[in-house]
């Protein structure tokens, strides 16, 4: 029998003792473990800027370089009856075409796993100019020597694409994603999003996390397209990235003024597990099963989670 066996700790076999004898029979604390998903919120298109960023994409379900970046899975996290953890779903950031121009996506969280929220696009004509890092950078601007795209998170996302000064369409970068980076502007396109992931943690094959799409000078007409895995194309009014993918959203041009980038696409937090789990107030969540797994998708919200029972 092993040391473990059943719960239990000995050095040939169970042995019954109490007290301070040298070997106790004594239980052990049960861990159960859960894979997860989580992708931050997406970043929003710049006005008459850049793609945004998706959001960081972090994953241990499946094998091989299938997490943010290409980069290799991460381990389960592992847990006792009773404890608590918790789950944020991050928001998308909101396109606008007034100060500050393009917003971030916020972070999501599952216990001690937290991914990036997606970087806002690059703007021009309006200081600071700059596309902002996240979890996937947001895709550069129109502005001459500020055009280069945004870095993304290690092993949670790519970076942004950079855009051009070059007539006549002055094309914008395209926004990172999870799974490959932006593509660059040209003077008669802007840069497509980048890639996103796909995951089968819910049993259906789900991409998530692709870039916005650039944008190009007073027209919609060659705008880029946004990235597979949700990211919104760039237009004349960048196109929003689809809610709970965590996907950039695509950058607008200008017409008479700043037209808005697409506002980001909100993330979403995915536990699968053998255990069985409470959730508290403040999160909106659906509950299935997969071959003996439950598989708890969490869309909005912030709260509390519980252990309530383990099981291996």
């Amino acid at each position: 029998m092993s040391s473990n066996t059943y719960g239990y700790i000995a050095d040939t076999g169970p042995t019954q003792a109490y007290g301070n004898a040298p070997r106790k029979y004594n239980p052990i604390n049960a861990m159960g473990r859960i894979e997860f998903l989580v992708v931050a919120g997406g970043g929003s298109g710049g006005a008459d800027g850049g793609g945004g960023g998706a959001g960081g994409y972090r994953t241990s379900y499946g094998s091989g370089n299938i997490s943010g970046a290409e980069s290799a899975v991460e381990g389960d996290l592992a847990f006792i009856k009773g404890d608590t953890f918790t789950v944020t779903v991050g928001a998308g950031g909101a396109g606008t075409a007034s100060s500050p121009y393009r917003n971030s996506g916020s972070n999501s969280v599952f216990s001690t796993i937290t991914s990036t929220g997606g970087g806002g696009g690059g703007m021009a004509d309006s200081a600071p100019y700059v596309p902002l890092t996240g979890g996937s950078g947001g895709g550069g601007p129109r502005q001459s020597g500020y055009t280069s795209g945004a870095s993304g998170t290690a092993n949670q996302g790519s970076d942004g694409g950079d855009g051009t000064y070059t007539a006549s369409k002055y094309g914008t970068g395209g926004g990172g994603g999870a799974g490959a980076v932006g593509g660059d502007g040209t003077g008669s396109a802007g840069g497509a999003g980048g890639a996103g992931l796909g995951s089968l943690i819910t049993g259906t094959s789900v991409v998530r996390a692709g870039g916005g799409g650039g944008s190009v000078y007073e027209t919609g007409t060659g705008a880029g397209a946004g990235g597979s895995g949700g990211g919104g194309a760039g237009g004349m009014t960048g196109t929003a990235g689809t809610a709970n993918t965590g996907g950039g959203g695509g950058g607008g041009s200008v017409n008479g003024g700043k037209q808005a980038g697409g506002s980001g696409g909100s993330g979403v937090v995915i536990l699968r597990t053998k255990n069985v789990l409470s959730v508290g107030s403040g999160l909106t969540y659906s509950v299935a099963s997969h071959n003996d797994d439950t598989v708890y998708s969490f869309t909005a919200g912030t709260g509390t989670v519980t252990v309530e029972s383990v099981y291996n």
